[in-house]
């Protein structure tokens, strides 16, 4: 299944001697300028009525450019009747809370019951946009909140603000172990050269950066604010496991949780029984991509996180010095 594209605009005097691939992505700034270059080569574009396959072909001004182009909409994905938890939608993005357990996208051994097959039932429309609008995605068991774009616009600018970093992303985490200052961490992300599953810091890897602040210490744990400066896939996970505090209940980066002295046995079975890395996506904010307007969301921690740091805290509270 396709989709056609036909646009037209007319060149301005003020672009005179640009380039056709600058002067169309001035003048069709709804798509990237990759898709819009791909389309000149490919002989969608037109100018005065011939085809021009050269992006580096110049322009006079006052041109009738024109677009005839096809979006091929990738491999089709059923909808399903997941629920969806909406914190904000309109008709060019929708925000959403995930749950823990849901994967965002279908992969392999996750052929469906994600948030992709939950977006296709919800807004059908969203299917002709590229990855079904998802610009950025969580791990499958870190909950909160997800921006997803509804229309090739606002996909392209979305994308574009991450790349920029111009998207804040704020996560609250607990972490093994006794930290003592916040900061900022810089160590290049790659696939693990063994465990294909994993990733891992790498000198030839990705640049990756985390910024992190302590919220609370308890005895033997600390509950974090994070905030991504890159998007490296389990860029978090890897970073705090790389300097040896990773996040509690890990299942990949972690290892095996420490018993610790003296804790009540309430504190000891709810450990063993987070089977989940204690990581949650609190705060997104953002320019609105077609309307400019400054918007921000927040989502309250989960209550597996809640419990777990109000043991936490009892925890440091009943072993205090006397």
């Amino acid at each position: 299944m396709n989709q056609a594209i036909q646009l037209s605009a007319t060149v301005s005097i003020e672009q005179c001697d640009q380039r056709l691939d600058q002067a169309i992505a001035e003048l069709f700034s709804d798509y990237s300028r990759s898709r819009l270059k791909e389309w000149i080569l490919a002989g969608y574009v037109s100018v005065d009525g011939q085809v021009v396959t050269k992006a580096r072909a110049k322009v006079l001004g006052e041109e009738l450019i024109e677009i005839d182009a096809i979006i091929e909409i990738e491999e089709r994905h059923k909808p399903e009747p997941i629920d969806l938890n909406i914190v904000y939608e309109d008709e060019h993005i929708l925000v959403i809370n995930k749950p823990a357990g849901l994967v965002v996208h279908p992969g392999a051994g996750n052929p469906d019951g994600t948030v992709l097959n939950a977006l296709l039932n919800h807004f059908p429309e969203i299917e002709s946009v590229p990855r079904a609008g998802i610009v950025h995605r969580l791990d499958k068991d870190t909950t909160g909140l997800m921006v997803v774009a509804k229309t090739i616009p606002a996909q392209t600018k979305l994308v574009a603000m991450i790349q920029k970093r111009n998207i804040i992303r704020e996560y609250e985490a607990i972490a093994i172990g006794q930290m003592t200052a916040g900061g900022k961490i810089e160590a290049p992300i790659a696939r693990h050269a063994t465990k294909r599953t994993h990733m891992a810091v790498d000198p030839e890897g990705k640049e990756a950066i985390t910024r992190y602040r302590i919220a609370e210490k308890f005895r033997a744990h600390t509950r974090l604010r994070l905030r991504l400066e890159t998007g490296r896939t389990h860029q978090i996970r890897v970073h705090m496991s790389y300097m040896r505090h990773a996040l509690l209940g890990d299942p990949v980066y972690g290892g095996r949780p420490r018993p610790i002295k003296h804790s009540s046995e309430e504190l000891i079975e709810a450990m063993r029984g987070f089977k989940r890395q204690a990581l949650h996506a609190i705060k997104l904010q953002l320019e609105h991509p077609i309307t400019g307007e400054l918007m921000r969301w927040q989502a309250p921690v989960p209550e597996d996180m809640q419990r777990m740091t109000e043991l936490l805290r009892q925890d440091t509270l009943d072993n205090q010095p006397q």
